[in-house]
């Protein structure tokens, strides 16, 4: 008879994601930081079944799926935002052609902007991530024409009337100015094509290069352009709370 087919050990399948050795798990499970599908669990025997239970540590999220995948890819300008192109141009699926897992992109950048890209193969919160009653603010580094006029975080704040109807910023600053140029800073939960380009254009700041630089909780900091690196447990955990699940 298959031990695991009434469960894994709670500890173990702590160990097996990545939160602890099997003996600090079990200091956690005692410490009451650890959460089974909302219950708290305290006693060292609890068997999961890995594939349906939800669990926490620290009230954050642990991926204890096998096989699920959670990556940060920073997306160079001229790449397209598609897994494959009929037209040979280059594209988000030449840089993880090589492995195994059949991952899709969360949400899009066009193909002139660089910067954050989530690519997963789990596909309730990637859809969670692209709903939209769900909210997740995004970061935006642009460099426009400078001087900035004072007035225009402003008016971004409070909504601009585009062809396809109002669009506001949660957030403007200007983050540096030099000579005919200047870096701002825009924050907004808005998933429209263009969305940054518009706004910024409609306020005369036409838009002369643009990285995504966080979405979320998630950074995209020193990562180098084209590069890939695995989401933090702390990471993922966030955006599972971001999107509720």
């Amino acid at each position: 008879m298959n031990s695991e087919q009434d469960g894994v050990r709670l500890q173990k399948v702590l160990s097996r994601a990545g939160v602890a050795s099997r003996r600090a798990a079990e200091d956690l499970i005692a410490q009451g930081r650890v959460k089974v599908d909302g219950a708290v669990v305290t006693e060292f025997g609890r068997r999961v079944d890995p594939d349906t239970a939800v669990i926490h540590v620290d009230d954050v999220r642990v991926v204890v799926r096998e096989g699920l995948v959670y990556l940060a890819f920073n997306k160079p300008r001229g790449v397209h935002t598609t897994m494959s192109d009929d037209r040979g141009r280059p594209c988000v699926g030449d840089y993880v052609r090589e492995r195994d897992e059949r991952l899709f992109h969360v949400g899009r950048l066009d193909a002139e902007t660089e910067g954050l890209l989530l690519l997963t193969n789990d596909g309730d919160l990637a859809h969670r991530l692209m709903h939209p009653s769900f909210v997740v603010s995004k970061t935006y580094l642009a460099e426009v024409p400078g001087p900035v006029p004072r007035n225009i975080g402003r008016q971004l704040r409070d909504g601009i009337e585009l062809d396809d109807g109002p669009a506001r910023v949660d957030a403007f600053r200007v983050v540096d100015t030099s000579g005919g140029r200047a870096m701002v800073e825009v924050v907004l939960h808005e998933g429209r094509n263009h969305i940054v380009r518009r706004l910024l254009a409609a306020v005369d700041l036409p838009v002369r290069k643009l990285v995504r630089t966080q979405i979320g909780d998630v950074h995209l900091g020193n990562q180098r352009s084209g590069s890939l690196r695995a989401l933090t447990r702390q990471e993922v955990g966030s955006l599972f709370a971001a999107v509720d699940l």
